[in-house]
This record gives C-alpha cells, structure tokens and sequence, in this order.
C-alpha cells in the first residue's frame, strides 16, 4: 500500500497517519507485540508518506510541522500501536536536535537532506553502563585526531538501533572532560558496529526492539553537536515529555474507543436498555479528556515561543522545567487509570487475550511511560526546583 503525502498541510499528514495507523499498524500490532519485533511495516508506510521528514523545512525537503503536528501523528498512531507511535515519536526528537542545533553546520544539513530525500531513520543511545540512567552523564569519550573522531560506548538500552540508518550518541567531549560536559554525536550506521549485549524482552513496548549494545564508530568531527547540555535543554526533553504525553494520550484513547465499541454492541444487542457497562464508560471519559488537553497546551506555547525566538530562555528557566516535569509525570500516571477503567467495562471479555475486545497490550504498552524513564527522577528534580523557587509552584 502506497500513501502520499502532501505538498503542505498538517492536516493531510495526519490524516496519512491515521491511514498507516488503521490499515498498516493495527493489523500487525499483535505479531509486533507477541514476537518482540519491529514494526517494519508501518515504518516502510511512514517512509512512502514521507513522514519522517514532516518537521523540516521546506528547504531541508521537508514540510516544517510543529509540536503540536507531529503530537497528533504519534498520538494517532499510537491509539493502533504504540511501539510504532513510540519509534516515530524517538526519531522525531533525535531530528528535533539535528535541525535546532546545526547552526550552519554543512555536514548536519547534508545528512538532513538525505533523510528528507530517502526517508532514513534516526535512534538514540543516551543510556550507558556506569551512569544509573542519568541522560546528562557520560562514561565515554569522544577522542579526536585531526578532523577524525573515535567513539566507544557500552550503552544499557539503545532505541530500535538495529534497525535505524543514523543514531544519536552522547559522549563526554574529551577523555579529560567531566561526566557532564557532553556532545551529541551523529553517527550514520555505516560508520559504526554494533554488538548486542542484552536482550529486550520486555512487559510492554516489545517493539521498539532497545536492547543493550557496545558501539564502536568513527567519522568526520564535523559531525559532532558541541553542547549537549543545551540541546537537551531546548529540544529533547521538551520533545520527549510532549510527544510522549501524546503518545500516552493515544494509547489510553485506543482503549477508550475499544470500550465503546463494546458498550454499543451491547446495547444493540438489548434494544431499549442501557447496558450496565455504559455507567462504567462514563468513568473512564472524564480521566481521558485532560489528557490530550496538557499536552496540546504545552505543545503550542513551545511552537509559539519558538517562533518568537525566545527558546534559549524561556526553556531554561525553572518554570519551564517544572512544567516539562509535571506534563511527564502527570500523563504517564493518568493513561493507565484510563486504560484499567475501560477493562472493567467490559471484563472478562477485556481479559481474554484473542478478544476483539482485548487491552492486554495496552495496559502493559501504557505502563512504560512511568518505568522505562523513572517518574522518580523528574519528582526529585521537581522537589529540587520547588526548594529553589517558590514561584515556579504556582504556575
């Protein structure tokens, strides 16, 4: 199945997406999800539609989609599977810092306008042995000799790399630099080899295939951001506290609208009464419609700040931490409530794995949000804050 994307217009882009979701995504969400693999073939439709490249500029070859875009593409996608929402929404973020942080960077933009032009996908490998998952910490180094870098790091999980054409590695800047002064390095998969050292056999998120990996790699210095402290200021935690939160969003919808179905064939089924499990329904609705209101909210006033240039400061403030934090925290704890009212809904039928009806992958995919990043680690920085700033509290 081919789908083409538009020239322009958000609107068409998301509508392609809930095409892939429906006809492409959901039928194999449950071998994605039993077999622990990757969904390789929403990502050959999301190539054919020319979605990853959405958030580029038009000069870049893309179509320039914002936040609040690419927040309705993951969270569509992820209402069918939210290990492909989940890929899409990683990659996004790692793009984000490619084209916020180029700064004229002729290598960078000659990369992106490759991915524009072959619809290459992007991973991440910020974890590391040694760091306790702290992303602004790193154990390697990046070693330079002339205009040639060299890069070893053993990292804890890596998103999807095995199959992703460029990933994005944090490093220290030096081997004398401390842990926390770090670069972001691209790194495209033929400049690098990748061991496997553990497995992903996961609860949920089976298919975003992270297992452990030892990178060895080299390549041209120009293709070194220079201040990861920055990048993950303004672009990705910001890009994976909202994308993240529309991806929750979409999960808990999916199980929502499954609940609904359930209800409504029940009430076809007695003509004249109101099922039982239509009170039950109702629940579910008031914890689902502040979801995708937080992080909407929180995705427009990040592209409106954007567009009025005042990024670099306005994210570094404590406010705009807290905020980030608080979105994070709150959605990922909010989506399972949703998820385990629509079971009771409809119950046994819900429990049973080869139900039409059943939300077993969903509740174990939505339960990721608040472990695979410890909601323990943005609630200490948030105390932290709060001790600093009172103000930041009422906001």
């Amino acid at each position: 199945m081919i789908f083409h994307s538009p020239a322009n217009a958000g609107a068409e882009l998301l509508n392609t997406a809930r095409c892939i979701a429906r006809e492409v995504a959901a039928p194999h969400a449950a071998a994605v999800d039993t077999d622990a693999r990757f969904p390789v073939e929403t990502l050959r439709a999301l190539r054919q539609a020319r979605l990853l490249s959405a958030q580029l500029p038009s000069a870049l070859g893309g179509v320039g989609l914002g936040m609040r875009e690419l927040g309705d593409i993951v969270s569509a996608l992820a209402e069918c599977c939210a290990a492909s929402a989940m890929v899409l929404a990683m990659h996004y973020n790692q793009v984000a810092c490619l084209v916020r942080h180029a700064d004229g960077n002729a290598a960078i933009e000659a990369f992106l306008l490759r991915l524009a032009g072959e619809q290459l996908l992007v991973a991440s490998m910020t974890s590391e042995v040694g760091t306790s998952g702290d992303m602004r910490r790193s154990v390697c180094a990046v070693e330079c000799d002339k205009e040639e870098f060299r890069l070893e790091k053993e990292a804890t999980t890596a998103s999807y790399c095995a199959h992703a054409d460029a990933i994005l590695v944090t490093a220290r800047r030096h081997p004398d630099a401390a842990p926390s002064d770090q670069v972001l390095v691209l790194v495209r998969r033929d400049q690098c080899s990748l061991t496997q050292t553990s497995e992903w056999d996961t609860l949920g998120m089976r298919g975003t295939c992270s297992p452990g990996f030892r990178l060895i790699a080299s390549g041209p210095v120009d293709q070194i951001l220079p201040s990861f402290g920055d990048i993950a200021t303004r672009s990705m935690v910001p890009y994976s506290h909202i994308l993240w939160s529309a991806l929750w969003t979409g999960i808990a919808a999916g199980a929502f609208q499954k609940a609904g179905a359930f209800v409504r064939q029940q009430a076809r089924a007695t003509p004249g009464n109101v099922p039982s499990g239509a009170f039950r329904h109702a629940a579910p609705s008031a914890d689902l419609q502040p979801l995708p209101h937080n992080w909407e909210v929180a995705a427009q006033f990040f592209d409106q700040t954007v567009a009025d240039g005042r990024d670099a400061s306005v994210f570094s403030t404590l406010q705009w931490a807290l905020r980030m934090n608080n979105l994070k925290i709150a959605s990922s704890e909010a989506a399972p409530q949703v998820v385990h009212a629509a079971l009771q809904v409809i119950g046994v039928l819900r429990y049973k794995k080869h139900s039409p009806f059943s939300v077993g992958r969903e509740y174990r995919d939505v339960l990721s949000g608040a472990l695979m990043v410890s909601n323990d680690r943005p609630g200490a920085a948030s105390a932290s804050l709060l001790l600093i700033s009172k103000e930041g509290a009422a906001r």
